[in-house]
C-alpha cells in the first residue's frame, strides 16, 4: 500500500477547508475544531454511567462477517455500564457504533457545536457515539449513506487507515456492500497483518492515508471514503454527519440505504452461496486489472 499522512491543521477558514479538503475531496485534522466543547471536560466514562448506564446496547467482536451476515448485525448485548466496566479493566476487543446516546440523554446535545462555520448539510437528528476496547477493530468499509463525517476523537488514541472510493477494486470491494473482502487487520504491523498479498495482489497497489488519532482530534472524513480503524486505548468518538451537497450524492447514498441494501440482505438469505460466489468471481475480476 501507499499510504501518506494525513494533513494536520490548528484551526482552518471555511475558505480554505472548502478549497482544499471538501470540493477534493481530502481527509484533514483540525485539532482546535472541538477545544472549547464542554463535553471534552465533561464526557466521561463515570458520566456516561450515570447518565445511560442501564440503557442495552449491541457490542461488536473483531470477527469478519462472511456470506450470510446481514449488515450491521450485533454479535452480543449488554447494558452500556457493563460494557464501560469490561473495557476498562484491560483489553477488550468489542466495540459500539451508530449508538445513538442523544436520544437517551438529550442534555449531551449541549455539550458541542455542530461546525457549520465549516459546511452545511448537518444530519442534527442522527449525532452517533463509537466505543471500543483497547485492541477492538472496525473492518474496512465505507459509510453506507455517503455523508461527509466530522470524527472527534475523545478518549483514547485510535489508529485510521482511510481510502478514497476510487480505490474501491484494488481494496476487493463486495458488490452490493459498503465492506472490503480483505482482512486489514494489524496491516501496520509485519508479524501480526492479516493482509494476504498472494490472493490479493491489488491490494499492494492501493493508495491512502493514515493517522492516529488523539484525543480532541476531528477528522475530516469526506464522503464515500473507506475507512479502517483500530482501537490503540480504550475510548469512544463522535460522528456528526453532512449530507453532501449534490443532489446525486444525495440519492446516491439514498439508494444504498434502501435499495442496495435490501437486495443484498434478501439475496443473503435466499441464496447465500450463489450470491456469495457471484460477487466475488466479480471481486476478482475487477482486482485483476490492477495486478
Amino acid at each position: 500500500m501507499q499510504l501518506d499522512p494525513v494533513d494536520k491543521v490548528d484551526s482552518i477558514s471555511e475558505k480554505d477547508f472548502h478549497e482544499n479538503y471538501y470540493i477534493p475531496k481530502k481527509p484533514v485534522i483540525i485539532k482546535d475544531l472541538s477545544r472549547n466543547w464542554p463535553a471534552m471536560q465533561k464526557w466521561t466514562w463515570d458520566y456516561f454511567k450515570e447518565l445511560v448506564g442501564k440503557q442495552e446496547v449491541g457490542i461488536y467482536n473483531n470477527i469478519k462477517s462472511n456470506s450470510t451476515t446481514p449488515i450491521n448485525t450485533a454479535d452480543q448485548y449488554t447494558t452500556f455500564g457493563e460494557y464501560i466496566d469490561m473495557i476498562r479493566r484491560g483489553p477488550a476487543e468489542w466495540r459500539i457504533f451508530l449508538f445513538n446516546i442523544f436520544d437517551h440523554a438529550p442534555r449531551l446535545t449541549e455539550d458541542f457545536t455542530w461546525p457549520e462555520d465549516l459546511m452545511k448539510g448537518f444530519v442534527k437528528k442522527f449525532p452517533m457515539l463509537f466505543v471500543g476496547g483497547a485492541g477492538s477493530i472496525t473492518h474496512m468499509h465505507f459509510d453506507i449513506d455517503l455523508s461527509h463525517i466530522m470524527h472527534t476523537q475523545f478518549m483514547g488514541r485510535k489508529r485510521v487507515l482511510l481510502f478514497p472510493f476510487s480505490e474501491q477494486h484494488k481494496l476487493y470491494r463486495k458488490p452490493w456492500e459498503v465492506l472490503s473482502l480483505v482482512d486489514f487487520s494489524y496491516y501496520h504491523d509485519p508479524e501480526k497483518s492479516k493482509i494476504d498479498l498472494n490472493n490479493y495482489p491489488a491490494v499492494s497497489k492501493a493508495k491512502g492515508y493514515e493517522v492516529i488519532l488523539d484525543h480532541g482530534d476531528t477528522l475530516f472524513m469526506p464522503a464515500s471514503y473507506f475507512h479502517h480503524m483500530e482501537y490503540i486505548d480504550c475510548g469512544f468518538a463522535m460522528s456528526l454527519r453532512a449530507l453532501q451537497s449534490s443532489l446525486p450524492g444525495k440519492l446516491h447514498g439514498a439508494w444504498n440505504l434502501f435499495g442496495m441494501r435490501n437486495v443484498d440482505t434478501l439475496l443473503k438469505k435466499t441464496a447465500p452461496d450463489w450470491w456469495f460466489n457471484y460477487k466475488k468471481e466479480k471481486i476478482f475480476q475487477h482486482a485483476g486489472k490492477y495486478v
